[in-house]
């Protein structure tokens, strides 16, 4: 009997980005299935060089006659799973990139490493479960605590209030049904979201299935990771990007035998390789950290979605702060809506929030970056012995000039952006190119305090430590957990009473639970307003909200101190009011009457290259190809315009926008245009594109 395998070859090429099929040797006949690693023979020299068969046929494909046959097995690859390799299919033609490149995504662990001594093996696993990062499911307790008896052997039970019941009978109600489904979890910050998605874990554990648990970022979240630890002791792997080469493979070993029941990691732990996937839970599931910037640029939400379709699984998604996307699923029935309204801890209660209007401020004589209440109630917290939050949005330094005296920033006439200061002294537009040179008075009120705006977190530190010298501080950003295990040291000493104070960037609000905090204090509330981009309100929002979840998570009261030059502003007010129903109000209309996502699809293409000239005629003929290909479909074409950096690491950057009510037809698009405009521009100039 013939047999022939479609395989999918390791080269990143347009070229031969398609499956190519080869026979079956006799030797190899039932040692093949998706995925397998093979070493095949191409090209017209016949090298040798790797692929995944991508399926197995029993009849050659019509009007070929002659076949090369499949050298080998390739013995140092890793095998995918067959659901994984329909994955990779469906992401080459979802995201638009090459065959080989959804393959390479969809492999985390792509060879195998030797495993190391059983010596090191159990100096790991005898050492303490340092940032909740356990290795080879070590699942040892922080230090000071016990863990639970009977912790390793298998789920222990939670006590779950009503609220938290509901919710997980529901999601148990479907499973005793066979339903499978997409779920939101959506509860006020500090109301148990985790106790619940650990129950209908428990209970997909129970079907002698398997579970994964994504979080935005592992090593910010230690406190979950711990949770989901002791609840469920060595069932549990995590996976993530700071484990060794063998510490992955060995990982990886203990998901696909089944020893690991639940696999615990960032966005690339959706492609954990579980024979028997019952759910996938997405926890802070409007974080960025789950939108990939690389090729291809996938929204990791989609991809778990479209595998748990594939392999028969359910999917949770948590959040205090939902994704307008995901909200405008559950408004179209897409996802089941479960709603937990309080806080989990007895006693405890939302905290109160007093808005700061900094401009008042300023004419009150006050130039500090304390107000005068802010510094007020740190001054009391201090002296209760009670601890404290600053958090400051460090990605607007600079980047914007914003009024003093009215709090306006000067805004593109053209677009509902802000525009973005250069170093050469203009503001520009990156939608739609407009741009002046920084004026001397404010074009709405005439004041000449015109500055570029932002605080870093360094400099706040040095005026904290200069205006409380009695404080210990500790600053958690980029620059301070760049080691290892630096972020989550500092955010476990703040846990353990070492530090009164914990200033930092948006590390600071990712999810944490320190009773302790009864103050936080939002430095600069609007900053994000200021990026130009037709999100910001919504991450304004979803910011604030979730600083302000961090303060009287305990039994103590907590209040927040929200200081910003825009009070009046909607995600402002509606952060302040914890009111997520005002916030998705007004931002869906302003979603609807922009034409921006959920409204209607975005497919966003970015140019680039090192020779700025032959970037320009690269853009300007794709943006011609694209114009030709969307018109029969009424599709709208912006662009192209400079990047909103322009230049990064010595490439200039283009963007070009398509707008359509279909993903589809923005796909047929691409598809349409691409390949004209690889034959004019085969390697000059990169492509990037991201749909929305």
């Amino acid at each position: 009997m013939r047999q022939y395998a479609d395989v999918i070859l390791s080269i990143e090429s347009r070229s031969v980005d398609r499956t190519f099929t080869y026979e079956v040797p006799e030797e190899l006949l039932g040692k093949l299935s998706p995925g397998t690693p093979v070493k095949v023979p191409f090209g017209n020299g016949g090298r040798l060089i790797t692929g995944y068969v991508a399926a197995l046929r029993e009849s050659a494909p019509e009007g070929i006659t002659e076949f090369r046959s499949i050298d080998s097995l390739s013995e140092k690859e890793v095998a995918a799973e067959a659901g994984l390799v329909a994955l990779a299919f469906w992401m080459h033609r979802h995201y638009g990139c090459m065959l080989s490149q959804a393959l390479k995504t969809v492999l985390p662990v792509k060879r195998k490493v030797r495993r190391r001594s059983r010596k090191a093996a159990a100096a790991e696993a005898a050492a303490p479960a340092e940032a909740a990062l356990p290795a080879a499911g070590n699942a040892a307790p922080a230090a000071g605590q016990e863990a639970a008896p009977g912790a390793h052997s298998g789920a222990r039970p939670v006590t779950l209030n009503e609220e938290q019941r509901r919710a997980a009978e529901a999601f148990h109600a479907d499973q005793e049904a066979g339903k499978q489904g997409a779920y939101f979890l959506f509860g006020i910050t500090g109301s148990g979201k985790t106790e619940v998605y650990a129950e209908m874990i428990r209970e997909i554990l129970r079907q002698g299935r398997q579970a994964i648990v994504l979080l935005p970022e592992i090593s910010l979240t230690f406190q979950t990771v711990e949770r989901l630890c002791r609840l469920f002791g060595d069932q549990i792997a995590v996976i993530h990007s700071r484990l060794s080469a063998g510490e992955k493979y060995e990982q990886y070993l203990r998901a696909r035998r089944g020893e690991a029941k639940i696999v615990v990691g960032p966005r690339s732990a959706v492609f954990a390789p579980l024979l028997r996937l019952g759910l996938i839970v997405i926890d802070e599931e409007h974080d960025s950290a789950y939108e990939n910037d690389t090729v291809p640029r996938y929204d990791t939400r989609d991809v778990a979605l479209r595998r748990a379709e594939i392999e028969g699984a359910s999917v949770v998604l948590c959040s205090a702060t939902p994704s307008v996307v995901s909200w405008d699923r559950v408004k179209k029935g897409q996802y089941r809506l479960l709603t937990l309204t309080r806080r989990a801890a007895a006693g405890a209660v939302p905290a109160s929030v007093e808005v700061v209007d900094l401009r008042k401020e300023l004419r009150a004589g006050n130039r500090s970056v304390f107000s005068r209440r802010l510094r007020e109630l740190i001054e009391d917290r201090l002296q209760r012995r009670e601890q404290i939050i600053l958090f400051m949005n460090r990605r607007g330094y600079s980047n914007f000039v914003s009024c003093r005296s009215c709090g306006n920033a000067i805004r593109c006439p053209h677009c509902d952006v802000t525009l973005t200061l250069h170093r050469d002294g203009t503001l520009r537009c990156h939608y739609c190119g407009y741009r002046i040179p920084v004026p001397k008075l404010c074009p709405d009120c005439g004041s000449p305090f015109l500055a570029g705006f932002g605080t870093g977190t360094q400099k706040l530190e040095m005026i904290t430590r200069k205006m409380f010298p009695e404080a210990r501080v500790v600053r958690l950003d980029s620059d301070t957990a760049s080691g290892k295990e630096a972020g989550s040291r500092i955010l476990r000493s703040f846990a353990d009473g070492e530090a009164d104070i914990l200033l930092g960037t948006q590390m600071v609000v990712k999810g944490h639970d320190f009773p302790r905090v009864t103050l936080v204090g939002i430095m600069a509330a609007d900053t994000e307003l200021y990026v130009s981009s037709y999100s910001s309100a919504e991450r304004t929002f979803q910011l604030l909200t979730q600083a302000a979840g961090r303060a009287g998570r305990g039994s103590r009261p907590g209040t927040v101190v929200v200081q910003t030059y825009r009070p009046d502003h909607y995600a402002v007010r509606a952060a302040a009011a914890q009111d997520y129903g005002m916030f998705i109000g007004e931002e869906s209309a302003y979603r609807e009457a922009g034409g921006y996502p959920p409204a209607v699809h975005l497919l966003s293409i970015e140019l680039s290259s090192k020779d700025e000239k032959l970037l320009a005629r690269a853009a300007d003929f794709y943006a011609h190809l694209l114009g030709q290909a969307a018109r029969p479909h009424g599709a709208l074409l912006i662009g192209p315009a400079d990047a909103a950096v322009y230049r990064l690491q010595d490439y200039f950057r283009k963007m070009i926008y398509v707008k359509h009510s279909s993903y589809d037809i923005l796909l047929c698009i691409k598809n349409q245009a691409e390949p004209a405009f690889r034959a004019a521009f085969p390697r000059e100039a990169g492509v990037l594109y991201d749909f929305r």
